[in-house]
């Protein structure tokens, strides 16, 4: 056996951790911003927020970019800080400027949050109007438990015998479970506590008051889901031996009914997103405006008590080795302080820039709201434009929201691959959806469009795309096939 040895000369990028903090300000949406920065103000004592006073002779001044890295084993004086580099006469840094760019917001400061009884203790609440054992009590406990948002019970009744067996020390048969489920059903809203579509429509049918139209619709269901769910009308009117009048009346008692029985119980426990626009796009006088949510512009300065803290350290004649160390922990927490906030300072300049590219990128559809105007357009057409990296433009594009004229809209979607049309012209896939759409909310929905027919249709307003390329389309619209389209 031989050793070798040789050298290997590879060219690198790393980012710095500055650099990646930064990428990850980018990345955060309005309200996670602002989470952070609460976290940076209660760990970092030199930083602090709101207003100072602009007579103050004592300001911090320019943001130090020279990157100092040290050894482990390294150790730094006290006295090799040049304390004067911290210490300013200025009376408003430049870091406390704001750009007129940015909104106050200041009616947006508040955010909105549920409160009430939770859905589970509104079905325990209703539990206890019931007479029940002790070990009948704990089973319905633990299957309202059980519930899921949607209003199901998607577990079998064999694993849940087995955890109230394991967990709660409750030795029971599937038979007692069912029994007890029984009462589940017979709690408000109706169809909670089902194990299944079909199950949770008839419960809910079984409880209507009864007459033709229902007991026919509850038959359905009961005996001819399958039949039901793929539209086989034909089949089910053999089956029941019932004309099309008939079935349409049982359909209609059928989509009165509620498939989420839990998502109608306002005290949910379901935690709601409530989305704030990191932007706002408004038309003045036949003009865009953009405007960054003040949120994202908040007023941030370096603390007064640390500024006194150093002048205090510079006029000390005999400096002692607690106040060096003491000066030591001040510097790491002034640095500090001042990245963050040239870093929002930056993050405030990206995220406007990136944003106002985009804005006039997409004028036609701003101005108008009609998708049909959204240019075909891809991350790296405004990298260029703004000579940005195309991950900075993803970050800020796959997490924030602007308000438009037209709704509040995730700035991803304005971004499409384009296809050729028959005139050469390229246009954006996303106005091929919209015209599908269309055509698909246009046709007939006793006999419902084939794939094949939609292709054809496309091919005749000048889009020539293939059936498999329309099945996909109409796929990503959450658009069923043209037989589960079809009505009576």
């Amino acid at each position: 056996m031989s050793l070798k040895q040789f050298l290997q000369f590879k060219l690198s990028q790393k980012l710095s951790p500055q650099q990646i903090q930064l990428m990850k300000l980018i990345q955060l949406p309005t309200q996670a911003f602002e989470q952070r920065l609460k976290q940076e103000l209660e760990e970092n004592p030199a930083l602090d927020t709101g207003k100072e006073s602009e007579t103050s002779e004592d300001s911090f001044d320019e943001f130090d970019n020279s990157e100092e890295t040290y050894d482990d084993n390294e150790t730094i004086e006290a006295d090799d800080i040049n304390i004067d580099e911290y210490l300013s006469d200025d009376e408003i840094p430049e870091y406390r400027t704001q750009a007129n760019n940015y909104s106050a917001d200041d009616d947006d400061k508040s955010v909105p949050y549920a409160a009430g009884t939770s859905f589970t203790q509104h079905l325990i609440n209703q539990l206890n109007t019931f007479r029940l054992t002790d070990q009948e009590e704990e089973i319905a406990y633990f299957l309202v438990g059980s519930v899921d948002e949607s209003g199901y019970i998607r577990r079998s009744l064999s694993d849940i015998t087995d955890d109230l067996a394991f967990t709660q020390n409750v030795y029971t048969t599937e038979e007692e479970v069912e029994k007890v489920l029984g009462v589940v059903h017979q709690l408000d809203p109706a169809g909670v506590g089902a194990r299944n579509l079909q199950e949770c429509l008839s419960i809910q049918l079984h409880r209507k008051e009864q007459h033709p139209d229902v007991e026919l619709a509850t038959t359905i269901i009961d005996n001819g889901f399958e039949q039901f769910t793929k539209k086989h009308y034909k089949k089910l009117m053999q089956k029941f031996n019932i004309n099309e009048e008939q079935l349409k009346d049982a359909i209609e008692e059928i989509e009165r009914l509620n498939p989420k029985p839990g998502g109608s119980y306002a005290g949910n426990n379901k935690i709601v997103e409530h989305i704030v626009p990191d932007f706002a796009i408004k038309i003045v006088d036949g003009e865009l405006e953009l405007t960054l949510n003040g949120r994202n512009a908040p007023e941030l300065h370096v603390s007064r008590e640390y500024n006194n803290m150093l002048k205090g350290y510079k006029e000390t004649k005999d400096k002692s080795k607690a106040q060096k160390d003491a000066v030591m922990f001040i510097k790491q927490k002034l640095d500090a302080a001042k990245w963050f906030i040239e870093a929002v300072r930056q993050r405030q300049q990206t995220l406007f820039v990136t944003m106002s590219a985009i804005m006039h990128y997409q004028k036609e559809y701003f101005l108008t709201g009609d998708e049909r105007n959204l240019r075909p357009m891809i991350l790296k057409d405004i990298a260029d434009e703004i000579e940005m990296d195309v991950s900075t433009i993803s970050r800020v594009a796959n997490s924030k929201y602007v308000d438009t004229p037209y709704g509040t809209k995730l700035i991803k979607e304005f971004f499409s691959e384009s296809m050729t049309n028959d005139q050469g012209e390229e246009v954006s896939t996303r106005e091929i959806k919209k015209i599908l759409e269309t055509v698909i909310d246009e046709e007939s929905k006793k006999k419902p469009l084939t794939d094949e027919a939609l292709s054809k249709i496309l091919k005749e307003k000048g889009y020539p795309i293939a059936r498999r390329t329309v099945a996909k389309y109409r796929e990503q619209l959450d658009i069923p096939v043209a037989r589960l389209r079809k009505e009576l």
